[in-house]
């Protein structure tokens, strides 16, 4: 198997075209060369004015634009519309208003290149906040147009690592051993093989709501034998928009039910129970339980 050397960068988004707008701008100032990456923008169906934002950035970026109609939540069917057009080695997933650092798509090339096994990276990020409640303090600190300087600037100011910080110094960053590290494979900033994504079926379009579909990609990745890891390197801003968490709860534990019931092991079994087994401590109570790996359970049952 080749070493990735190129990738496709997918980007979800719906009537966001602001932030996409300072999503695209940061990937114009990526330094990996412009002809090693490919951005496929998909259109959920928004009515703003997105296509224009779109044609904006035509000749500055290799970029293509993609629709799907509004037929209501479909973000896991959206970034399947971009893995299946994606012509590079890698697809980095990116949410809209995600801005990595010039350095972002190199790391993430950098940790597929490391050995021949196959790896689900998750990139770090800075500023996210369940219920945006600092969205007015990080945004008068920060320039949208300049990720770099924005992302030094969290950095250095230290009230707003990514949230998920402690759960990786825990490990070192290497969440190769652990028996459910896709915990914490946020689609916000990850990449994966573009073969190996199409192989495991890519994300499953019965998520309609939100939450979950990234949780439940990372487990086939895992069973399919990715080596999951942080690369640091991989920086990126997320930069406030409206939200909030209640509502986002609400959908969340029925996905994780229907996970659940899809893989039914013992370790996935404990999804549902979050938030009162906390994320960043399932793998811990896995542990103490003592519960078989999963894919041993499925393996058993083949």
């Amino acid at each position: 198997m080749s070493r990735p050397t190129t990738c496709s960068v997918v980007v979800p988004t719906y009537n966001r075209s602001r932030l996409l707008s300072y999503t695209l701008e940061a990937l114009t100032a990526q330094d990996l060369p412009a002809d090693r990456f490919e951005v496929l923008v998909v259109d959920d169906g928004s009515t703003d004015d997105t296509a224009a934002v779109l044609d904006a950035y035509r000749g500055r970026l290799d970029i293509k634009g993609l629709h799907q109609p509004d037929e209501g939540y479909r973000v896991a069917a959206a970034r399947n519309l971009g893995i299946a057009h994606a012509r590079n080695d890698v697809c980095v997933l990116l949410d809209s208003g995600v801005l990595p650092h010039s350095g972002c798509l190199r790391a993430h090339l950098d940790s597929h290149r490391a050995d021949q096994q196959p790896r689900a990276v998750i990139g770090y990020v800075y500023g996210f906040n369940l219920d945006n409640e600092d969205a007015e303090v990080i945004t008068s600190m920060v320039d949208p147009h300049d990720a770099d300087a924005a992302i030094a600037t969290l950095a250095a100011d230290g009230r707003w690592p990514d949230m998920r910080d402690d759960f990786y110094r825990r490990y070192d960053d290497d969440l190769s051993t652990l028996p459910a590290p896709w915990t914490v494979f946020w689609t916000c900033n990850v990449s994966a093989r573009t073969a190996q994504l199409r192989a495991v079926g890519a994300f499953d379009e019965a998520f309609r709501s939100w939450g979950g579909e990234d949780v439940d990609l990372g487990i086939r990745l895992q069973l399919a034998g990715a080596r999951f890891e942080v690369n640091r390197a991989a920086t990126a801003l997320h930069y406030p928009h409206d939200k909030a968490f209640a509502d986002h709860m609400a959908t969340l534990v029925p996905n994780y039910c229907y996970i659940a019931d899809k893989y039914d092991t013992p370790t996935i079994r404990l999804l549902p129970a979050i938030p009162t087994v906390n994320p960043f401590n399932l793998n811990e109570v896995a542990a103490f339980l003592d519960l078989p790996r999963c894919a041993d359970v499925l393996a058993a049952r083949s």
